[in-house]
Order: C-alpha cells, then structure tokens, then sequence
C-alpha cells in the first residue's frame, strides 16, 4: 500500500500550475455521449477518479481515445448499454451523472447506488425526483437505480436542497427533453456552468447557470464539440492553505480567481496576504496566523471541500476558531488523526471548536477521505519531524501529481510503499 511520507518544517516558496477541475471533468466527459458525433475535451486532469470514469464508459461502449494524459476524444455513437455495473460505481460515486446522459439520450439508464469518499450521505432522491418530473419512471432494485421513459418533457422541478449533483444530472436529462424545463433552487458552483457551457457548445439550450434558476429549452439532438475543463479551484485552495501552513510564499497559476473569492476571504481573516492576478492567486504568510470562524456553504460560500485543509490552518493560529460544516455530515473524521499531531480540536455536533496550538509533531496518520487526507499532507508539511500518510489512493482520486507538485516548491516528501523506502527517505531527510 502507498504512504507519503513528509518531513516538515520547510516553507513552501515559488510558482504552481493548477489542473483542470476533476467535478467538472467528470460530468462533462458523461455528457460527452449524449451525442453519436466525437468529442474532444482538453484539460482534463489525469487522476484516479477520471480515469475510473473513463473505463466505466468504455465498459458500456463507449469509444475512448486517450490523445494525452491531459486530451480525450469520445464517441458515444457505439454506446450498446444503458447499465452502469457495481464496479465501476464503488470505484467512484460521479459515475450517477451516466444517469442523466443515458436518459437524456436513449431515454433508459440504470446506474449501481454510488461509491466514493464517506464523508456523509449523499441520497440519490434528489436525482430521482427530477427525473420522475420530466417524466421517467424510476426505480431502485437490485442496489441499482433504473429510469425509463418514452418520452421526456420539460417540467418545473425545485429542489429542496442545494444539491450540485442533482442540478447537473437534471440538466443533462433534460436537455433532450420536449419543451421547457425550469430548474429552481439550482446549485451555482463553478463546474454547473462548466457542464452547462460545454453542453451549450454541443447545440443545448441552457440559459442561467450561475444562478439559482436555471432554464433549459430541449433539443433532439447534440453535435461534436471541442472544449477545455476550468481550472480546479479545490487544489488551488490546497496549494493556498498549504502556503499558509508552511509560512510559505506561493503562486498558484492557471486559476480563476473569482472561483477562489471564499478561500482567499479566510485566508485575509487569518492573516495571510493574498494578491490576486489575471489567472493566478499569490498567498504570503509572513505574519503570525490569527483565529477567525468559518461556515461551509453551497457556492459562492467556503466550500465544504475546503473545510480540513481550513482546519489544519486554524489548528495552528492564535486564539480559538470554530469550523461549522453545514454540507455534509461525517466530514471531521480527520479530527482524530490531527489530534495525533497535536492539534487541539473538540468536534460537538456539526462545529469543530479548534484551539490554537504553536505547532504540529510528525505522526503517523491516515487519510480518511480526499480532502482530509490532503489537510493531513498539509499538516505534515508543517509539523516538526517526520509524518507518515497512509491510504494515500484517497488523495490520488483528486489530486495529479501532488508529491511533485509539493516538491518543486521546496517540500520534502516522498510517496513510498516500504518501510525499507521509509528509513531510506529518513536517512536523507536528516
């Protein structure tokens, strides 16, 4: 099994590309079939969850042409089933956004109930509830979710919670639908737009993404498309939480500034200089970290993916914080693999109350999920001594290249797979 294992203390100075979005990636490259012509989509970061979604569509059929690591072109026209097995969902839970591809298009699907990181429930009623108002008749048997229809047409659908899955899965649905559809309470996070421009660029009608109504006029069909994914503004936020951890000096390049307004807002609270670029976000933590109180919120509030790596800032800043996690409701497993390292964090209810402590001590612990496992990565960066990260396939569903990335800044980390590799590295390290 593959460990990180970090030594820290030193900060983190210098530049670092952002990849494309891995949230947006995913559903763009499900909707891509929704049309029997070629698609080329560009950006697309080269991770885990990606590439399991990739299999899972070339498992049903679908014609997968890898140009580079970064560049797929897909042909969705030699699709031959509507059924997304269980393999292909434990290995990753965006695989549901096939659901709303495959009945857009063939007006049939049938998706396993998702996988992914345990962070929470994620329920599925949402989608369901969309898709029963354009029409379809779904059902859960089997452990699977099975949607057909003759036909689709368009419905007004509120949501009764903000949910970015649901809103996507929808759209696509219904962007092959007759007539209008009015998606109300929609989510507005960067990759909404994202997935709404790129189904626009194949001949859709989607107006308002961004906003909480989202409008769709349904076509009969889609066409080719060439497209580039935006940039990911959850690594972004690391490299940026990073730098604050390390008392580093870094630029985070190829990003949207906008999309990252939330993050760099706490990280000012928090003390940190922020300078913001064209397409890069600089952060500077020269000055003593300072407590400040964070809410994670659907966007353009703090993201919920942001709230460990928040965390293990805070863990280390002068004065008490509170974190309050408002999305989902089992993501401070974290919390008890920090305290290993030192950190001073009382979890009641859904709100982490972090007492600031000088500064963390190498330890051995364990990523949990993706965001967390990253905090972890980020705390030990920080920390003094040597920490070891287990269950790094978490991290690598969502981030590419990361010990590369943390090394050309100046951290000492190492991604190992023996104890051998481990006392190696401690030997170089000291």
């Amino acid at each position: 099994m593959e460990q990180y294992v970090i030594r820290g203390g030193n900060p983190l100075v210098g530049e670092v590309e952002i990849g494309g979005a891995k949230n947006a990636a995913l559903a763009i490259l499900a909707a891509s079939i929704m049309t029997d012509e070629t698609v080329t989509i560009d950006n697309i970061p080269d991770v885990r969850d990606v590439n399991a979604l990739l299999q899972a569509m070339s498992d049903i059929g679908a014609r997968i042409d890898r140009v580079d690591a970064h560049t797929v072109k897909i042909t969705g026209s030699s699709v031959r089933d509507i059924s997304v097995d269980y393999d292909s969902m434990k290995k990753i839970r965006a695989s549901y956004y096939l659901l709303g591809a495959l009945l857009g298009k063939y007006k049939h699907a049938e998706v396993t109930l998702p996988g992914g990181c345990n962070i929470g429930s994620r329920p599925m009623d949402l989608h369901i509830k969309g898709f029963r108002a354009l029409g379809a008749d779904v059902q859960i048997r089997n452990g699977a979710v099975a949607a057909e229809a003759q036909k689709l047409k368009g419905s007004h659908i509120y949501l009764d919670k903000v949910s970015v899955g649901a809103t996507i899965n929808i759209m696509m649905a219904a962007a092959m639908a007759e007539g209008k559809t009015t998606i109300e309470n929609a989510a507005k996070e960067p990759h909404v737009v994202d997935v709404a421009n790129f189904l626009n660029s194949m001949g859709a009608n989607i107006r308002g993404a961004g906003t909480d109504v989202i409008r769709i006029v349904g076509v009969e069909n889609l066409h080719k498309t060439e497209y580039s994914v935006i940039p990911d503004q959850i690594e972004a936020g690391t490299f940026m939480f990073a730098a604050a951890a390390t008392k580093g000096d870094v630029t985070v390049k190829n990003v949207i500034p906008k999309h990252l307004e939330a993050t760099s807002a706490k990280l000012l609270e928090a003390g940190c200089e922020i300078e913001e670029l064209d397409d890069a976000v600089r952060v500077v933590a020269s000055k003593p970290l300072r407590h400040t109180q964070v809410t994670t919120l659907p966007y353009p509030g703090f993201p919920t993916d942001m709230q460990p790596q928040m965390s293990v800032v805070l863990g280390i800043a002068q004065g008490t914080s509170t974190v309050t996690e408002s999305i989902f409701e089992n993501r401070f497993k974290y919390v008890d693999e920090l305290t290993r390292m030192g950190a001073d964090i009382k979890v009641e209810s859904n709100i982490a109350i972090i007492s600031g402590v000088k500064g963390y001590t190498g330890a051995r612990v364990s990523a949990p999920d993706l965001r967390a496992g990253a905090a972890l990565v980020i705390a030990g960066l920080s920390a003094e001594g040597t920490t070891i990260v287990d269950d790094i396939h978490y991290i690598q569903r969502g981030y590419e290249a990361f010990e590369e990335k943390l090394e050309k800044l100046g951290a000492q980390i190492r991604r190992v797979q023996t104890e051998k590799e481990i006392q190696k590295f401690h030997f170089k390290a000291v």
